[in-house]
């Protein structure tokens, strides 16, 4: 995480953006690449001026970084559009566990992407004598995979795909697809740098264990346990609707499930919260838009600009 808010930080103070909601749409686009970005155009001229028009040179860069391998490309693109679940990705890109592990090794030796690792536990039964059932048996324990710089995924998500066409100057497609799929695209960026912020404001305490949860029947964005048995528990929405009571209701559920009583939930959302929520906000519920993440940055020195792979 360290590594994404400095590259949050560096984006930041490179190009100033007007606001946080701006910051965080082109962070999730063109960070890492260490460019001065103008925020005051459009995202999508930029991405055809920066990117497509720019499209061979950074295509060359990203073929020598993973080798030209097919399967490294193959489980990049499976990581970029899926559920982040190593299995899983195996799946989709149409590999097993041998030459996908290869390719995991390599591009994590790399620094393009990063281990999250489950904390599942295993499943027992009650009786030692009796066996589970299959369905619960069968289930595979998977770890997650972050990228290291968010212009990686985004590539990988938007442009890989769309090459042909990029190549006969066609951005069409392209850009229908990013109108459709921007905000899901920028959740995970939203909930990692949301991760980050809940921590900032638990500093004075020790973190024993910070990331996202998931088993075989629940997922919750962030959960974050301390030393002094604190739990809590968060979830994101880089979504065009505000936050209301039934979003907490149903993490409330998910809380039972899990068999915790979280010290406090927390919202945070794109959008904004219904009047509703906003009135049961205090010691158990936090919310948190999109301006608190102005508590991230702080001033860096010059060094700390940082460049990426670009």
């Amino acid at each position: 995480m360290p590594k994404l808010l400095n590259q949050f930080r560096s984006f930041y103070f490179r190009n100033y953006p007007d606001n946080m909601e701006v910051q965080i749409e082109y962070f999730a686009v063109f960070g890492g690449l260490g460019w001065d970005i103008d925020t005051t155009k459009p995202i999508t001229f930029l991405i055809e001026e920066l990117i497509l028009q720019n499209f061979s040179t950074l295509n060359d860069k990203i073929e020598e970084l993973i080798l030209s391998q097919n399967n490294n490309k193959k489980l990049l693109r499976a990581l970029a559009i899926g559920d982040r679940r190593i299995f899983s990705a195996f799946n989709r890109a149409g590999l097993n566990n041998a030459n996908g592990g290869e390719a995991l090794n390599y591009l994590q030796e790399k620094g393009l992407i990063s281990i999250e690792y489950s904390r599942e536990e295993p499943a027992r039964s009650l009786n030692p004598n009796h066996k589970l059932k299959r369905s619960i048996s069968r289930h595979r324990i998977s770890h997650k995979v972050l990228f290291s710089q968010p212009f990686i995924r985004f590539w990988f998500y938007f442009i890989a795909p769309h090459t042909k066409d990029i190549l006969e100057h066609n951005y069409e497609r392209l850009f229908q697809d990013f109108a459709i799929k921007q905000n899901s695209y920028t959740s995970l960026v939203f909930e990692e740098l949301s991760e980050i912020l809940l921590n900032y404001h638990l500093r004075d305490s020790q973190i024993l264990s910070s990331g996202s949860y998931w088993d075989a029947n629940i997922e919750i964005d962030i959960l974050t346990v301390t030393d002094d048995e604190k739990l809590y528990v968060a979830e994101c929405k880089w979504t065009n609707h505000r936050v209301n009571k039934s979003e907490l209701h149903k993490l409330e559920l998910k809380c039972e499930k899990l068999d915790v009583e979280p010290t406090q939930i927390a919202f945070f959302c794109k959008s904004g919260f219904s009047k509703e929520l906003k009135s049961l906000a205090g010691k158990t519920l936090a919310l948190y838009s999109v301006e608190d993440f102005k508590a991230l940055l702080k001033s860096p020195h010059k060094d700390e600009l940082i460049e990426e792979f670009f």
